[in-house]
């Protein structure tokens, strides 16, 4: 049986860094007779989350004039769930965060005394990929991000689990695929060290191979 995998781009970029590590991504899973769906997360109509908490009950969400319907059942049928974002600010962007909090339809919460509980609807049963890209030298910077990740990754199934790739220094379009002597000049401008360059043009060369692998391994 063919596995099934689905992918949002949160990059408001085209042809940026997230979309180049998603690419690699998909290209080694590509090798592989999987059902893929790749969605830009700002070209989705999405609806905001409202809180209105009927998916307690319903077991669904209860907004249904936008893609959601469609796009929620797609993600309980995948066995795979790919999140490529940039990170703004410590965390996604919004059109995918605007996403993520529709998430809140697939399990029930119930306040408690010290706390919330959040049963999932449908157990998963996931492998849940995250590639980020981020400006900063400190892969830190994107602990929010793979905080909440974690934690959806917890809650929504006990045999979840969760891959994190971080690009960092990403500084400009197309950085991924620069070669030495293209990242000195980009660092020079910056004032950043220029001596950074052989080391950094070696290690996204190295994360570019390792995220093809993650998707050929992945959809094996």
């Amino acid at each position: 049986m063919n596995k099934k995998l689905v992918a949002f781009n949160g990059s408001p970029r085209k042809n940026g860094n997230t979309s180049i590590l998603l690419d690699h991504f998909m290209q080694g899973a590509q090798q592989n007779n999987a059902i893929k769906d790749v969605f830009e997360a700002s070209a989705l109509n999405i609806s905001y989350c409202k809180g209105c908490l009927r998916c307690n009950v319903l077991g669904y969400c209860s907004i249904r004039d936008d893609a959601w319907p469609l796009v929620a059942q797609k993600i309980l049928e995948a066995d795979i769930l790919v999140f490529a974002s940039p990170v703004y600010f410590h965390h996604v962007s919004a059109p995918l965060k605007k996403i993520i909090d529709r998430f809140r339809s697939f399990v029930k919460v119930q306040i408690t005394e010290t706390g919330l509980l959040h049963t999932p609807h449908h157990s998963w049963k996931k492998d849940i990929v995250l590639l980020l890209t981020m400006g900063s030298s400190d892969k830190s910077e994107a602990d929010p991000v793979i905080d909440l990740f974690r934690y959806i990754t917890t809650i929504l199934g006990p045999e979840n689990m969760l891959h994190v790739i971080r690009a960092t220094r990403m500084v400009v379009v197309n950085q991924l695929l620069k070669n030495e002597e293209e990242l000195a000049s980009v660092y020079e401008k910056l004032s950043l060290p220029v001596n950074l360059a052989e080391t950094d043009s070696k290690r996204n060369h190295q994360l570019l191979e390792e995220v093809t692998e993650l998707g050929r391994t992945l959809l094996s």
